[in-house]
């Protein structure tokens, strides 16, 4: 994946420093909060969370108003480590008409927040033609930490029959390729795009579409995902490879109504 994709960040706490406080402790019965860890030189605020991860798990809220009435709602998500606690709070800022015209296929701004109510990363997908007959005109993300601020993009790239995308850098250049199976189909199993090397020989990561249970995946768009990733990835490539499930989610998962694709029953 080249030099730039890899640096390598300390993990754990330096010597002779106690692990910080939770400023705003969880409430009982809440989310158990992941530490704050402590900031780390070049890197964005917000984001030496992914310095003490290799994965982490997002799942979907379900909304009780979009199963009664098929009304989409804003989707709003927890990300969590792998000891399930949470790390992140993702939720859609879009307007109600947008949602339930556009559907799947809607330009979103997805704000996440950190656990002292910081926006930390804010992902943006403009409005694009979601045809696969029209190679010029592809879909878009782009991660930026801080707000404001463009850390990297991930790109689809034209396939006939595969899934790909490019994640780049800020400076638009191409840093891993993700590759998904010709047939998207969670029925009774994961779902799993593979992030690789340029030259797609070296596996670097995995984003994983979990299976949810018959029930949930036949009525519900509410997913769960799973993404890995090296250690010592630079955290702003980890960003955007978050960035990359969400697109992945919007491009292929959410149809709470496409039962066919979802399950593989009508």
């Amino acid at each position: 994946a080249g030099n730039y994709a890899f640096q390598t960040q300390p993990v754990g706490f330096p010597s002779g420093h106690a692990v910080p406080p939770i400023q705003n402790p969880p409430i009982a019965g809440g989310p158990v909060w992941m530490p704050i860890p402590p900031s780390f030189p070049n890197c964005p605020p917000g984001l030496e969370y992914l310095t003490q991860i290799d994965q982490i798990l997002i799942h979907q809220e379900i909304e009780l108003l979009e199963i009664l009435t098929g009304f989409e709602t804003s989707n709003k998500y927890e990300l969590k480590n792998a000891l399930g606690q949470r790390v992140y709070f993702a939720v859609e800022d879009t307007d109600c008409l947008t949602r339930n015209c556009c559907g799947p296929a809607r330009p979103f701004t997805i704000r996440i927040i950190d656990n002292l109510g910081h926006e930390v990363i804010t992902l943006q997908r403009p409005l694009r033609c979601s045809s696969c007959c029209c190679p010029c005109c592809l879909q878009e993300l782009e991660v930026q930490s801080p707000p404001g601020t463009t850390v990297g993009y991930v790109v689809q790239n034209w396939h006939a029959c595969l899934p790909k995308f490019t994640i780049q850098d800020e400076k638009r250049m191409d840093i891993l390729k993700i590759a998904g199976p010709c047939i998207v189909c969670s029925c009774c199993d994961d779902v799993n795009f593979e992030v690789k090397s340029l030259d797609e020989t070296a596996a670097v990561g995995r984003i994983s579409k979990q299976w949810t249970g018959l029930v949930k995946e036949a009525f519900t768009d509410a997913d769960n995902f799973g993404i890995t990733f090296p250690m010592d990835l630079d955290v702003k490539m980890k960003a955007v490879m978050i960035g990359a499930c969400f697109l992945i989610d919007f491009m292929f998962f959410e149809h709470g109504s496409d039962k066919q694709q979802r399950t593989g029953v009508w």
